[in-house]
């Protein structure tokens, strides 16, 4: 969902060595009513050429159903709705969610789509501590062998 910390996150595990994607960086397209979508040819392309022992790929977006079959863990990170609802108001580069309609959308998608999401995750992470807080829940599902490699 929208504010709870994918980017940031990607942005810590690369900052760690890991190979991770944020799939709003060029792996998406706009639709005709204001929402996106992943370019399924660069998701494939990512998913069949990545040779990296772990490949971490954010995202949140409705075609990511058409890959779930070709991951091997999934971890949504959630936030509460007063967590986001800051977030998406201060965050100075991105945005997204400032608008009045888009915000509309992301509340609706909090309720709508996020329970969707938690269905499918193998894991939830809560993002409302540190990015450190968050990285190492993350970091520790992958050394206890709870993410697979």
């Amino acid at each position: 969902m929208s504010g709870t910390g994918k980017s940031t996150i990607v942005r810590a595990l690369v900052a760690r060595g890991y190979k991770a994607v944020d799939a709003d960086d060029g792996m998406t397209e706009p639709l005709p009513d204001g929402r996106q979508r992943w370019r399924e040819d660069a998701v494939e392309e990512l998913l069949d050429t990545e040779d990296a022992d772990l490949l971490f790929l954010a995202g949140c977006e409705e075609n990511q159903a058409t890959f779930m079959s070709r991951f091997d863990d999934v971890i949504l990170l959630s936030a509460p709705r007063e967590t986001l609802l800051r977030r998406l108001a201060i965050r100075p580069d991105n945005p997204f969610g400032k608008d009045p309609g888009e915000l509309e959308r992301i509340l609706h998608d909090l309720d709508t789509i996020e329970p969707l999401l938690r269905s499918v995750a193998n894991h939830e992470i809560r993002t409302t501590g540190s990015v450190d807080e968050a990285l190492s829940s993350i970091l520790g599902l992958v050394e206890t062998g709870e993410v697979t490699r």
